[in-house]
């Protein structure tokens, strides 16, 4: 059975050959500290299920402490400027072909492995169907775009490195905050979010418990800069108890559409840097928080559009 351990393996790999062509990289005056980070990073893929709580907990604080002294850019890219003009001439919108066989291919391995068994062993594992189908629709789009575009065999590794080195430390940044989130939910902060909320604010309808937690998904996703993070708490505390339990609501429906509200948080946060603070670093733009400013009004409709969707479906019963 394909477990989620095959994708942190492949990640593993990814992130053990961005370290290596780091090593590589004497252009680069700090190539020792992007290859340690990425390194340890690997190893935490690699090894990290099988490893001590402490040493993995001492391989992320070597990991801030080689991010906090700074990190180098890389040096160099997988193929030239011409190269990339000629594919794009030949192949044209064609190009979008690997991108597209990400969500394609996830939607198609959802679908088809879900319950899939193979002598009575289910193929994937059925709480993971999702993330797992999505890691080997990656793996297969990098597959047709090396058929098409016949790069340099190093050329994914360098420009995998390129990327996450101009992304540097935040790269981690979603998994570690997921991880805080499961932290806060197991210390309890759900049950004083819920306490909270029940002293303070009028709940007594299912509408107000929808706008509670929908606006606190985007609230405190605002806060963490993830709303994998702010999911747990959230849910605990509100969504659980209030939306499901007090009124009968659909949990299916809730945790969709309020990981849709948190995420309409992340699009207003400085927080979630390598979603806003990163991309204008990347484009050289004068104003650090011009991506924010820019995604606001639009974060604010989908917000809205999203408690009206979740009052609208999540007390309907087929």
């Amino acid at each position: 059975m394909i477990g989620l351990e095959f994708i942190y393996r492949l990640m593993g790999v990814l992130v053990a050959g961005i370290a290596i062509v780091n090593a590589r990289d004497s252009a680069n005056p700090k190539r020792w500290r992007n290859t340690m980070f990425w390194g340890i990073y690997a190893v935490t893929f690699l090894a990290g299920s099988y490893l001590p709580d402490r040493v993995n907990g001492l391989l992320v604080i070597v990991m801030v402490a080689v991010a906090s002294i700074g990190m180098g850019q890389a040096s160099g890219e997988g193929s030239t400027r011409e190269t990339r003009l000629a594919n794009a001439a030949k192949w044209g919108n064609r190009l979008f072909i690997p991108v597209l066989v990400i969500p394609f291919g996830t939607l198609l391995g959802t679908l088809t492995f879900k319950g899939g068994t193979f002598n009575g062993i289910a193929v994937m594992d059925p709480k993971q169907v999702t993330l797992i189908s999505l890691g080997l629709s990656t793996l297969l789009a990098l597959l047709v775009g090396l058929a098409m575009l016949r790069p340099a065999p190093s050329a994914p590794l360098v420009e995998a490195r390129r990327l996450m080195d101009s992304v540097s430390w935040a790269a981690v940044l979603p998994q570690s905050l997921a991880a805080l989130g499961a932290v806060f939910a197991a210390s309890g902060v759900g049950a004083v979010i819920a306490t909270l909320a029940g002293d303070y604010l009028p709940l007594g309808s299912p509408l107000s418990v929808v706008m509670a937690y929908s606006i606190g998904m985007a609230l405190f996703t605002m806060i963490m800069g993830n709303a994998f993070a702010a999911f747990p708490v959230m849910t605990a505390g509100i969504g659980l108890p209030l939306i499901v339990g007090r009124f009968g609501g659909d949990v299916v429906v809730m945790s969709a559409i309020g990981m849709l509200s948190g995420f309409c948080g992340t699009l207003m946060t400085p927080m979630a840097a390598n979603f806003n603070i990163v991309p204008a670093a990347l484009l050289e733009l004068r104003d650090r928080h011009g991506v924010i400013k820019v995604q606001v009004p639009t974060a604010l409709l989908l917000l809205s559009a999203n408690i009206v969707l979740m009052y609208v479906f999540v007390f309907r019963r087929p």
